[in-house]
């Protein structure tokens, strides 16, 4: 992580390996309805799959009245300090190192890069913070009811990533070029190499090479710093699942 981390950062830090884990989420639960119990500390999927999560974290919730989102921590509704804890940790995080969007109770959409209008948009930001903070990258954003949007960590054996795939690496970069736009896409896609254990070798013309168990990948930029191509070569044995 960047010694002095800002919330665009810490975005560009979570995109790729958040987008890895949420897909890796969906197919776990498949078709789903969910339920939770702040109270008695419990999220389950129902549907396709029955699965009570080992741990929850409630970490806020985004509104359209109020047009803000408020961190767990300072929600008045009184809810179980294991339930907050980790949305508590985040904020002394933002506090050492001044990110103010961590560490103020509430904050309004407006404060936000691009003043966002969809609470869930919103809810979006902060769990990704949340993830490149805490290192733990399984969310769920859900309906609370009005338009509000409440955003959750959580935590199961089955939720951890298996080891890097090929073609699910490769799937994951062409996938987030289609739906991300972080700040710095080298950054980007250098933390998700570092969290997946790849190889990364930055070269002379600025593209990066990614290498891995049966992955050879190569990432060129164009002047802006975006991704401009995506050159990838799976070994003989993933060529079934090309």
């Amino acid at each position: 992580m960047h010694p002095t981390p800002t919330l665009a950062a810490l975005l560009d830090d979570a995109a790729l390996l958040s987008l890895e884990h949420q897909i890796h989420l969906a197919e776990v639960v498949g078709r789903h309805n969910w339920n939770v119990d702040l109270q008695q500390q419990r999220f389950t999927f129902s549907g396709e799959r029955s699965l009570e999560c080992e741990r929850l974290h409630l970490l806020g919730s985004a509104a359209p009245g109020p047009r803000s989102w408020l961190w767990a921590w300072a929600n008045p509704s009184g809810f179980p300090p294991e339930v907050t804890a980790l949305s508590a940790a985040v904020r002394d995080f933002g506090r050492q190192h001044g990110i103010a969007e961590l560490t103020e109770p509430e904050v309004p959409f407006s404060a936000l890069p691009g003043d966002p209008q969809d609470p869930n948009h919103v809810a979006g930001v902060f769990v990704e913070a949340a993830k490149a903070v805490t290192g733990r990258w399984t969310s769920y954003t859900g309906d609370a009811g009005g338009g509000t949007r409440a955003a959750f960590l959580l935590e199961h054996p089955e939720f951890r990533l298996p080891p890097p795939e090929p073609t699910r690496v490769m799937r994951v970069l062409q996938q987030s070029v289609a739906e991300l736009r972080p700040t710095d896409w080298r950054r980007t896609i250098g933390a998700y190499a570092h969290g997946r254990g790849l190889g990364a070798e930055w070269d002379p013309d600025g593209g990066l090479s990614l290498t891995g168990p049966g992955l050879s990948a190569r990432i060129s930029f164009d002047g802006y710093g975006r991704v401009a191509g995506i050159k990838g070569s799976l070994s003989p044995t993933d060529s079934g699942h090309h």
